[in-house]
């Protein structure tokens, strides 16, 4: 990879601003192969090269792939001024990275979200040019038919006076009655979309749970709440899925 400032490096962690890396930089406290860095503009590469900071291995990641099972209750936004955002679930080192969310599920619907800081890749996972599925588990308050499967196979018309066509979208039912359960996948993201494509239909959803982005599934390990780093795999097949 390119040669990085070694100020920049460091705040790229989290842990430090670049004014602090400066004071760690002066401090002597910097050593790239175990020579100690003396100016903050030296070059290294962060992967090649080992970089030591207070004798600690730094730890360097070009870009950050976290997968969230977001709670009910948060915002997916990376700031609020009045409600708790699902960055606050984060440490604070992260918390300084400039994660934002990848695509936004609403306050009361739960289940997968992807947070990065690497924005290239998250617009075009969103981007409905590039097909990435959004797959989501779905209670209703309503019976579901095989007329509601066709109607969301061939394109809901939502918005005042059906001013919004949605994209064709996959409708499977898994159980149906006065209450209904269901599977549905998107390759779009309108607001409040799943909602409103159900109300056309006659029903209310109770419950939206995203269950799968593209190629990545929600973690059974991760309880609401928890998160954990995607692996270099994982986000290799998000590039992938990406480019089809």
């Amino acid at each position: 990879m390119p040669l990085l400032r070694l100020d920049k490096i460091i705040a790229s962690t989290g842990r430090w601003s670049r004014k602090e890396a400066h004071i760690l930089i002066r401090a002597g406290r910097v050593a790239v192969d175990g020579a100690t860095a003396r100016t903050a503009d030296q070059k290294a590469d962060p992967e090649a090269q080992e970089i030591t900071v207070g004798g600690e291995p730094l730890f360097y990641r070009a870009c950050t792939w976290i997968l969230m099972n977001k709670p009910a209750g948060l915002l997916s936004a990376t700031e609020d001024a009045r409600q708790k955002t699902v960055l606050d679930l984060l440490p604070p080192d992260y918390q300084k990275q400039g994660l934002f969310p990848v695509g936004r599920l609403d306050k009361d619907t739960v289940g997968l979200l992807l947070l990065t800081n690497e924005g290239s890749l998250a617009h075009d996972l969103l981007s409905p040019r590039h097909h990435v599925e959004k797959e989501y588990f779905v209670r209703v308050s309503g019976q579901l038919t095989e007329a509601h499967i066709r109607q969301f196979a061939s394109g809901l018309r939502i918005g005042p006076e059906g001013s919004e066509l949605c994209q064709p979208a996959g409708l499977v039912i898994m159980s149906t009655g006065e209450t209904s359960e269901a599977r549905v996948v998107l390759r779009e993201g309108k607001f409040h979309q799943i909602k409103r494509m159900f109300a056309v239909c006659g029903c209310s959803v109770t419950f939206l749970e995203r269950v799968r982005m593209g190629p990545i599934p929600l973690d059974p390990a991760l309880a609401r709440g928890e998160w954990r780093l995607l692996t270099p795999d994982e986000v290799g097949k998000l590039r992938s899925a990406a480019k089809a």
